[in-house]
Formats: C-alpha cells, structure tokens, sequence
C-alpha cells in the first residue's frame, strides 16, 4: 500500500462542504468583479443584479459558519507524520488567513450595505438597512469589500496551488485528504 493510501481523511460532509463552499467562492467572487460589466451604473435592471449578489453572499456566509461549525465538531485528520512542523504551522495559517478572508468579506460587504439607503432584498425578501446613510462609510467599506475579495482570490489560488503541489509533487497524502475517494478497479 502507498503512504498516500493510507491517509486519513476529511469526512464526507467536510469535504462536500470544501469543494462546494470552494466553488461558490471562486463564482461569487467573479460575479462581483463582473457586476459592472453585467448591470452598468444607471442601468434598469443593475439592483436586481446586485441584490443577487448580496443574497449569494449571505448564503455564502451561512455556507463558512456551517463550515466552521463542522470543523469544529469534526477536527480535521492528523498532518502526515513526514510534514515538517515549519510546514504544518504555514498550513494551519493558511487555513485561519483564508477562514478571516471569508468572513470578513461577507461582513465588510453587509456593513457597507446597511449604511446607504438600498438596505437588502434577500432573494426577493427586502430587508431594510440598520444603519444611517452614510456615503464616504458605505464607500470604505464597499471598498474594503472589493480589497478583501482580491485578497482572498488570491489566496485561494495559493491554497489551490499548495493542494497540487502536495498532491503532484510531495505527494504526501494531504490533497489526498480532502478528494473524493474513487472506486479502485
């Protein structure tokens, strides 16, 4: 048996959750970098377009607390034994950088929403904002929103890249951990 079959790994919700939160991720980011192009300022049907994101982003943020609630329930498996600890401390900050980055950007994303006067329409449900209206606080923190999704695309495709780069290169078992596990023939 190869030392990568022998991995432990992830739980099946665990990795659902990855690969699906994953996903939505990486679409809700490019969704927003895309809002202008899709719905310009100014044009009839930009609201819709973009309470389609704020509600995507809700559900997205819903989505990570499960996550983390999962996570916290179900620690994740062991890191193989021949991981320096150099490398198993630069995994466990990657993962708590990227887990802050998904959060923070929903949030910095509602703050910003909640001080104009649009407020939300949650998947056609309107709710009305909290805060006052204030344009230079929605503008800071609409563009904390924005800097944030970079950051995290960018981090993402670091976490992917260091996934590949186990899985390819070390091959040590840690992508391993987290694939589906495909029938054997």
């Amino acid at each position: 048996m190869r030392p990568t079959d022998a991995a432990p790994r992830y739980d099946r919700v665990a990795r659902w959750l990855h690969g699906g939160i994953g996903a939505l991720m990486i679409g809700q980011i490019a969704f927003g970098l895309a809002l202008d192009a899709l719905a310009p300022r100014g044009s009839p049907g930009r609201a819709d377009v973009i309470n389609l994101h704020k509600s995507l982003g809700v559900l997205l943020l819903a989505l990570v607390l499960l996550r983390l609630a999962w996570r916290w329930r179900h620690p994740p498996p062991p890191w193989p034994p021949t991981m320096q600890p150099a490398a198993v401390r630069a995994a466990t900050w990657g993962h708590r950088w990227l887990y802050a980055l998904m959060l923070a950007l929903p949030l910095a994303g509602w703050l910003a929403t909640n001080l104009s006067r649009h407020g939300l329409r949650l998947f056609g449900w309107r709710i009305p904002p909290w805060g006052p209206d204030v344009p230079l606080l929605y503008q800071t923190f609409n563009a904390l929103h924005v800097a944030l999704a970079w950051a995290l695309a960018l981090t993402i495709v670091g976490h992917v890249a260091m996934g590949l780069w186990h899985g390819v290169v070390r091959r040590d078992g840690v992508l391993q951990r987290m694939l589906p596990q495909w029938p054997r023939h």
